[in-house]
């Protein structure tokens, strides 16, 4: 009697052949197929598009959460403030206003976040501003002179905000965290305008106190990046004419 064949064998000792490994297999080759079909497709290859794209790939396959786990203290895709094309007019503010922060020296200083209603640049406060004054020290004023000389050329909305954290301040000029976020959009506005002679219509300001946080207020590093000024970048904004009556 002839001795069974290897793989009959294993066949009688396991039962049938278990095919779903092709069906992963299968579905793993497709998946990179699509990948890198989707990558060929970028005509250019911009920065913003790619980042996009591969969170959304990331997150619609869920590879990470099936497979290898990431370190939690470090960032896949890392929040990017230029996930907005570059060949945009925004696109090219954003990369105009990092020059400027690189310049004057404050890029670690400043951040850049997109929304949906324009462009957020964020100052700590200690590029503006001393501890708890509302006056813009002589190192904030040689940078709001570059920012003011390049939003000139510009025709957007600019809205500053001030913001602490939720240490309380008693002083008799701002006797709460209200008063000295407000005083501190209002003088970065008469800035803009008196020095940097940009249109008072353009302008707006606010003040938000501890109320907007970035970051819990649990540690001196959270409170340090809670306490900033941002200069929100927004469409021109369009006032129809009114129709007055010649006395």
């Amino acid at each position: 009697m002839y001795p069974q064949n290897k793989n009959t064998a294993f066949k009688s000792h396991f039962g049938k052949e278990d095919g779903t490994w092709e069906i992963v297999y299968s579905g793993f080759v497709l998946i990179l197929l699509c990948f890198f079909i989707m990558l060929c497709s970028f005509s250019s290859v911009e920065e913003g598009k790619v980042a996009r794209f591969a969170r959304s790939f990331a997150n619609t396959v869920c590879i990470l959460p099936g497979g290898i786990k990431a370190d939690p203290s470090k960032l896949i895709i890392p929040p990017s403030p230029d996930i907005v094309s570059v060949k945009s007019e925004m696109g090219k503010i954003l990369q105009s206003l990092k020059a400027v922060a690189r310049e004057s020296g404050v890029e670690n200083d400043v951040s850049f976040s997109n929304k949906k209603n324009g462009l957020v640049m964020r100052l700590s406060d200690t590029i503006l501003f001393d501890l708890g004054q509302a006056q813009v020290s002589a190192k904030g004023l040689h940078f709001l002179k570059k920012l003011a000389s390049f939003f000139k050329k510009t025709s957007h909305s600019i809205c500053i905000e001030g913001h602490t954290d939720n240490l309380p301040i008693h002083t008799k000029k701002y006797p709460s965290n209200w008063e000295l976020s407000t005083a501190r959009a209002v003088n970065v506005l008469r800035y803009f305008l008196k020095d940097g002679e940009i249109s008072p219509d353009r302008l707006s300001a606010a003040g938000f106190g501890e109320f907007q946080p970035l970051f819990p207020n649990d540690t001196p590093d959270h409170r340090a990046k809670n306490r900033r000024v941002e200069i929100l970048l927004t469409c021109p904004r369009t006032v129809s004419p009114v129709n007055r009556k010649a006395p």
